[in-house]
């Protein structure tokens, strides 16, 4: 790209905002020109704006810690000064909705880590390597917006970026029931263990709305574009219990599978080896080298030793072992705030820009 997008990151001061900050400051594609939050925040330095609040151990990036945050939902004032943005507020689900919907109204692509527009029939839920057809529905989004440029598109839940990748490559043997037991970090609350001190040493075996978005999220990944919306697949059967766990990032999943035509360990275990999608042919910046990396170990993969695989955005497998009433069962890892949120979202961008989908204006 000769000329970088100059990019705004609306909701910068929460934890995926100061994922989305990390990532970005020294981006190839694109740079940060502003931040936004709540009124709150309006006003201030960044720096000064998140202070004991920064998760990370290295400095607040100098440049992006010296903008001044706006009030996110400033959007024509904002919109003057970005090629697209990146969408990451905490806020109720149809105050989201209203406010991604002006952006894109105002001619700005948002790239989206809220769960709000996932239901929307014609915006576009992307994991990159697995359905990037589904960007295609942005035209008819485009007409129901009365847009020329601008458009919405989201990153799925995080909880589904650990097995629905190891499942993907398998579909040529059709998969009938699936039941997967999410293990997940509390960063995938917001949190850490300074502020959600009840978490260390405690398991709690309920995580709101998760399991309805586990259950059903990998279907409309795997659905299929009719007449202007995104329709979801019928099968797999797809069951799930979400579980919070005393960890601070990455999401492992315990996942048992059976097939109309059953695969050899061996055949899965090439699949996985070689998949690849579009941002690893397109070679796009954030993009694994090895989407799905299989250890052999017994113990592995582990949260804490695997999560940072491929920089945090590659998935990683093992104990693929045949079952006693599924076909087989294995158990998978993910980064949930890096391949799971930010990161995800930013390789959906470079995707997106990529596929000309995004441009400078």
């Amino acid at each position: 790209m000769d000329k970088k997008l100059k990019v705004g990151i609306v909701g910068a001061t929460g934890m995926v905002g100061q994922r989305f900050v990390s990532l970005l400051a020294d981006h190839p594609w694109f740079d940060v020109v502003s931040v936004s939050a709540s009124e709150r925040s309006a006003g201030k330095r960044y720096v000064d704006a998140v202070g004991s609040r920064w998760i990370f151990s290295t400095p607040v990036p100098g440049k992006i810690g010296n903008l001044i945050v706006k009030n996110a939902s400033n959007v024509d004032e904002i919109s003057k000064e970005v090629d697209f943005i990146f969408c990451a507020v905490d806020m109720p689900k149809d105050q989201i909705k209203e406010l991604e919907e002006r952006y894109a109204k105002a001619e700005i692509p948002v790239v989206s880590n809220n769960s709000a527009h996932r239901a929307t029939p014609d915006v576009p839920m992307v994991i990159p390597e697995i359905n990037p057809e589904h960007l295609e529905i942005i035209s008819s989004q485009r007409k129901r917006l009365g847009t020329s440029r601008g458009f919405i598109a989201v990153k799925p839940n995080c909880s589904i970026q650990s097995y629905v990748p190891a499942i993907t490559p398998l579909m040529q043997f059709k998969p009938t029931e699936i039941t997967a037991c999410t293990y997940q970090a509390i960063s995938g609350a917001g949190k850490t263990f300074k502020d959600w001190p009840e978490m260390i040493d405690n398991v709690i075996p309920y995580i709101g709305g998760e399991e309805e978005k586990s259950e059903n999220e990998p279907l409309r990944i795997w659905g299929k574009i009719q007449g202007g919306e995104i329709v979801s697949a019928k099968e797999p059967v797809i069951t799930t219990q979400c579980i919070r766990v005393p960890v601070s990032d990455g999401h492992m999943a315990a996942v048992f599978v059976s097939f109309e035509s059953k695969p050899s360990k061996s055949e899965i275990l090439e699949l996985w080896k070689n998949f690849k999608g579009k941002p690893q042919q397109l070679n796009l910046p954030s993009a694994p080298k090895q989407f799905i990396r299989y250890f052999e170990e017994d113990n592995r993969p582990q949260t804490k030793l695997d999560r940072d695989v491929e920089n945090g955005m590659g998935i990683t497998a093992g104990r693929l072992r045949e079952d006693k009433v599924y076909d087989y069962k294995f158990v998978c890892l993910s980064h949930n705030t890096l391949r799971g949120a930010a990161g995800g979202a930013v390789l959906i961008a470079e995707l997106l820009c990529a596929e000309g989908y995004i441009r400078a204006k």
